[in-house]
């Protein structure tokens, strides 16, 4: 793969790192906020006196909220900007965490996790947005896995630290306490971020209300790298989403009897093996860009083999070792959901890149939620069976594979003509 800058690509280096790296310490914080009902979902549900359909709930809104408002992000992305996108988000999810924390009953508990998930959602489209923005092209595929392991941080932080600080000093201090993380960033945002370089300045482009926003989303649609994006994107992350948002720990506990200690540990693992293959899938895509289809399909068959594996198990408990390599695999999941963007990115020009991210990344939440959803009716309609409820999974898993298949060909046609053109667009262009 040719290192040679495209004219017009940013220049990279340690102003666009450092820059770069404020959006993503929004994002890290982001996902501490929105993992943390994660290590609290016992926890709540006997502050709250819920079942588990209802514990469900908190997590399906937040889901529900954060697909949503996707697409209407990535239009604001598009049309104003990244600092100011990533300013509102930051306002809102951490208003979200501390209503949280202050909670008086579930459905107030309930509006705080909707107004988390608003402002969560305007967070990693901007994060994408910045890096393209500040980096060269080719750079893209690592800089999107390097902003899934802020987020994955993120979730350690909420499985290591909010955990021990949850059972240590309680509920309100707990979830208060962690939202300042929320003010500091909003400070670092203020005072430090750019849109982008200097000369780097994107092109003014015509906004023309209800028929700039329906061009938009239905240009982005028409490429089916866009529309791939999205299934791959759906097919890979929400194995391991529902796992770390909410069903792990009960899981692991309830239908598993470990400790709540060695359970964390599991749930740590997940999060430390997405950490190191987002790393191996970064630096795999950026050399072998062909490679993307089947990391995504070999990381959804190893998925679905090893929860087949787990459920299937004739002895009454999983042997530990078997745990431990589903959560190995598990730590597959998000970084192949990250190869999504890799499809929608070359798809679609720089002025449509938010919507289009925007649409990728609904397709795991919208399979987490249903799935979160599904898991809990499952639970409650059979007193507590593990097995049937995770089985929903590989219903999610069938469909995502068959939509790839079914949109690989015409993507790939569609990328091909594209960088033909840009090729011969780059010989034109003067040195």
């Amino acid at each position: 793969m040719s290192h040679t800058r495209l004219p017009g690509d940013p220049p990279g280096g340690r102003r666009a790192m450092a820059v770069w790296g404020i959006g993503v310490s929004v994002y890290f914080v982001a996902v501490i906020f929105r993992t943390s009902l994660g290590v609290a979902g016992l926890d709540a549900a006997d502050r709250f006196h819920v079942n588990a359909s209802a514990l469900s709930t908190f997590s399906i809104l937040q889901l529900l909220v954060y697909a949503g408002m996707q697409i209407p992000v990535g239009l604001l992305v598009d049309r104003l900007g990244t600092k100011k996108v990533l300013t509102l988000g930051v306002v809102l999810f951490t208003a979200g965490q501390l209503g949280f924390a202050f909670s008086p009953s579930y459905g107030t508990a309930l509006a705080s996790r909707a107004l988390l998930g608003c402002g969560d959602a305007m967070t990693f489209i901007s994060v994408l947005r910045l890096g393209s923005r500040w980096f060269p092209a080719r750079r893209g595929p690592l800089v999107a896995q390097l902003a899934g392991l802020a987020g994955m941080a993120g979730n350690l932080v909420s499985t290591l630290v909010l955990a021990r600080l949850l059972h240590g000093v309680g509920w309100t201090p707990a979830f208060a306490g962690s939202s300042l993380a929320g003010v500091v960033v909003l400070v670092l945002l203020l005072v430090f971020l750019k849109d982008h370089p200097e000369g780097h300045e994107p092109e003014p482009f015509p906004h023309q209300g209800a028929a700039y926003v329906r061009r938009q989303i239905a240009a982005s649609w028409r490429e089916p790298g866009t529309r791939l994006g999205l299934w791959v994107h759906f097919t890979t992350q929400f194995p391991a989403m529902v796992f770390l948002l909410l069903w792990g720990l009960p899981f692991l506990v309830e239908a598993q009897g470990l400790s709540r200690t060695v359970a964390g540990e599991l749930l740590t693992l997940v999060v430390l093996s997405n950490m190191a293959v987002g790393l191996v899938y970064g630096q795999v895509v950026a050399r072998h860009h062909g490679a993307r289809l089947p990391l995504a399909l070999g990381t959804v068959g190893a998925t679905a083999l090893l929860w087949a594996a787990t459920l299937a198990y004739p002895g009454e408990r999983v042997p530990m070792w078997l745990l431990i390599v589903l959560c190995v695999v598990l730590g597959s999941c998000g970084p192949a959901s990250m190869l999504g963007f890799d499809f929608a990115r070359p798809a679609n020009p720089p002025e449509r890149q938010g919507t289009a991210s925007g649409i990728t990344n609904m397709g795991g939440f919208v399979a987490s939620m249903t799935t979160l959803f599904a898991v809990g009716v499952l639970l409650d309609a059979t007193d507590d069976n593990y097995t049937v409820a995770f089985s929903s999974v590989f219903v999610l898993q069938a469909l995502g594979v068959s939509q790839i298949l079914r949109l690989r060909g015409r993507a790939a046609r569609r990328e091909r003509e594209r960088l033909v053109a840009s090729r011969v667009e780059t010989v034109h262009v003067p040195a």
